[in-house]
């Protein structure tokens, strides 16, 4: 029976003493592919979404909608490669959203929205501060998150803001580890002092909410004063302080009157705790006698770098 050309190359590489070798070579090959070759879930594409934030202090969303929102969105739409924009407007912010065609590098579509915004940020109004421009990629997408929880026995020993401490120290060790990229903590907020004055307190004395402002924003802060050199070390003054809890805060003397000292605590509430209107993540958990518990949880989030495996 006579072959044809592919029965000739089979009956070649049956024969040869070098198709075991071939073999070999191939599946170290294959190896090597599968322990080099990145495997993930979302797909190495470029898709960069660019978000435009601006602090509109003291303007209203029906306001900032006119004189901040609309300018910014035609600045934007004139972007080359810009294929959709989306915006949110509310009092005292707003939030522009860029998203750019497949396959813009991440850099290039940050770089023109720079330089878009600052070569037309004269069309701004008077007042409002430069925007805060951050960018977003495929890789900023956690893909895994652990969540921390107490157990049931030991519920009332846990607030939300002791496992907002704890998640936020494992998750500084986590940004250790190799291919670790963007991380961050979604449940209880964290702790944040506030200070609410109350009005009649306020006329009482003479006063006004922005000069309690100003008290509490010159106290906080620290600055460096100079150096002083002795005998051979060089050390750092710093003059200032950090104000530490509300027992700080309300220490600050405002002014006098009547020869007795007006002090923070005496014209405004200071309270220390989650801020007001957040949500919280809780987990539930069946008790013994079928009854669910709700117990405060916190979450941390992980995301890899750009082709890590």
């Amino acid at each position: 029976m006579k072959l044809g050309l592919s029965g000739s190359l089979t009956q070649a590489s049956i024969r040869s003493p070098l198709t075991p070798l071939f073999l070999l070579v191939a599946l170290v090959a294959g190896l090597i592919a599968i322990t080099t070759i990145p495997r993930e879930e979302e797909p190495q594409i470029s898709v960069p979404m660019v978000d435009i934030m601006v602090d509109t202090n003291g303007v209203s969303a029906t306001d900032a909608l006119d004189l901040v929102t609309r300018p910014l969105e035609t600045i934007v739409k004139g972007i080359d490669g810009v294929e959709h924009v989306y915006s949110q407007t509310q009092d005292d912010h707003v939030l522009v959203t860029a998203r750019f065609l497949v396959g813009t590098r991440e850099d290039d579509a940050i770089l023109r929205i720079h330089e878009r915004i600052r070569a037309n940020f004269d069309h701004m109004p008077e007042g409002i501060g430069e925007p805060l421009i951050v960018k977003h990629g495929i890789n900023d997408v956690a893909i895994v998150t652990l969540t921390l929880a107490p157990k049931p026995e030991a519920a009332a020993r846990w607030s939300g803001a002791d496992l907002r401490k704890l998640a936020e120290k494992i998750r500084l060790e986590m940004t250790k580890v190799d291919n670790i990229g963007l991380t961050y903590l979604a449940g209880s907020p964290a702790d944040e002092v506030r200070i609410e004055p109350d009005p009649a307190k306020l006329a009482l004395y003479g006063l006004d909410v922005s000069e309690v402002t100003a008290k509490v924003r010159e106290a906080n802060r620290t600055l460096e004063a100079g150096l002083v050199h002795d005998q051979g070390l060089s050390r750092t003054v710093t003059a200032g302080s950090s104000l530490i809890g509300d027992h700080d805060i309300g220490g600050l003397l405002l002014t006098t009157r009547a020869g007795h000292p007006v002090y923070v605590r005496d014209v405004a509430t200071i309270t220390v705790g989650a801020p007001h209107g957040l949500a919280a993540l809780r987990s539930e958990t069946r008790t013994p006698d079928g009854q669910w518990l709700r117990t405060p949880a916190a979450t941390i989030a992980l995301a890899k770098r750009a082709g890590a495996n």
